[in-house]
């Protein structure tokens, strides 16, 4: 047996132990006093199983963010985790942290906290055993990724600027546990539409239907969808008019709209911009822009999982598969700067459901896979292309 993933193996006690104290502790993203709590006990076990130095950034609004480093050398590797999570407080009580059948479920078990437990107890084996890592590894520990990371997309950023490669700690995708190797990028729009307001039964003709016209609107954006493409676009959430009696004199959408690519997006985004109303007399305002750009399979990003492959395959004997999913990550930022690598957190499945949960005996296997990948990465170096992102 591999010799780190026989110590990851005889850890995984420890393991569970860790992500029982940090589920049982909650994290909901609009909650600073909560995540607080749980960045300071991340920052302590950080600092305790891999003998490196963390620090806090502080954030008024939301959570502060914990930066942690470990080794050292002048490039350096970044693996991105998050501690926040979309449970509110008190469903640790509805769905408390359990063990059933080899699987562990509680709220953010899946998404992300087994994810960040694997990456901590990577780092603690490559220190006890002493492995050669040719460059230092930065760890970011958000606080905001469930709500979109507005207060930590420049810091990811600015983190990714200075890293050779990026290690996104999301969950693999599906029980099989591939990982992400293209991910959709998400543009957030509303659009807004003025009519004008008349008595429905007594004057009906002098009004102007808000909302009439925003229906033609939600026929015509859900004809851009292309599947074969894989363009999404979704009119989620509408609202709109005061009351029955009354022709409504506004109404307003909510827009969700995928691409695999910066050029697709390029191509959609005037059609979604530029509407034209179809009821005269009423006018359309479209505001939002890309949330998250899309991260795409690059020829460095295909290195990278081959070489996670090979590791899979040669040193921890499992097929490692690779997918490509709708969803966004903090990833998605650093694709555009560096050569990122998505899915390496937890086996398992349910995020943000009530059946959410990993699978234990995945843990020190996936604790193992990040170990020696870092360990690979670190004595090398691709030429990577940066894209342009326009983000309207």
């Amino acid at each position: 047996m591999n010799e780190t993933l026989k110590f990851l193996k005889e850890k995984e006690s420890e393991m569970l132990s860790t992500l029982r104290t940090l589920v049982e502790k909650e994290s909901p993203s609009l909650n600073k006093e909560l995540t607080d709590e749980v960045g300071e006990l991340v920052l302590d076990t950080f600092c305790g199983l891999t003998g490196g130095s963390a620090t806090v950034i502080p954030n008024q609004e939301y959570g502060n963010h914990i930066r942690g480093e470990w080794g050292e050398g002048d490039e350096q590797i970044l693996i991105l985790t998050h501690f926040d999570t979309v449970w509110p407080e008190g469903e640790i009580e509805r769905l408390p942290f359990k063990i059933e059948d080899g699987k562990v479920y509680g709220p953010g078990v899946f998404d992300m906290k087994g994810g960040l437990v694997q990456g901590i107890y990577a780092l603690h084996a490559l220190k006890e055993l002493q492995r050669k890592v040719s460059c230092k590894v930065v760890v970011l520990f958000t606080s905001d990724e469930e709500i979109g990371s507005p207060t930590s997309q420049q810091l990811i950023e600015e983190e990714a600027r200075k890293s050779k490669f990026v290690l996104v700690l999301e969950p693999a995708l599906s029980p099989k546990g591939a990982l992400k190797t293209s991910r959709k990028g998400v543009a957030m729009l509303n659009v807004e539409v003025n009519g004008l307001p008349a008595h429905s039964g007594v004057e009906p003709e002098n009004g102007i239907s808000a909302i009439e016209e925003l229906a033609h609107q939600t026929i015509y954006l859900h004809s851009l969808n292309n599947y074969e493409l894989g363009t999404t676009v979704n009119v989620g959430v509408i609202k709109g008019g005061t009351h029955s009696n009354v022709v409504a004199a506004r109404a307003e959408a909510e827009i969700d709209v995928r691409f695999n690519s910066q050029k697709e997006f390029d191509r959609v985004i005037p059609f979604l911009k530029n509407l034209t109303p179809h009821i005269q007399g009423t006018e359309i305002s479209v505001t939002g822009g890309i949330n998250r750009p899309p991260l795409e399979r690059t020829e460095q990003v295909g290195k990278m999982y081959e070489l996670a492959k090979n590791i899979a395959r040669d040193e921890l004997h499992f097929d490692l598969l690779e997918k490509a999913t709708g969803g966004g990550s903090d990833g998605s930022f650093t694709a555009l700067i560096a050569p990122t690598l998505d899915g390496l957190g937890a086996v398992g499945d349910g995020a943000h459901a009530e059946h959410e949960h990993l699978i234990l005996s995945e843990m020190p296997v996936r604790s193992a896979l990040l170990a020696l990948l870092i360990e690979k990465l670190s004595s090398v170096s691709f030429a990577y292309h940066k894209t342009k992102v326009t983000h309207y």
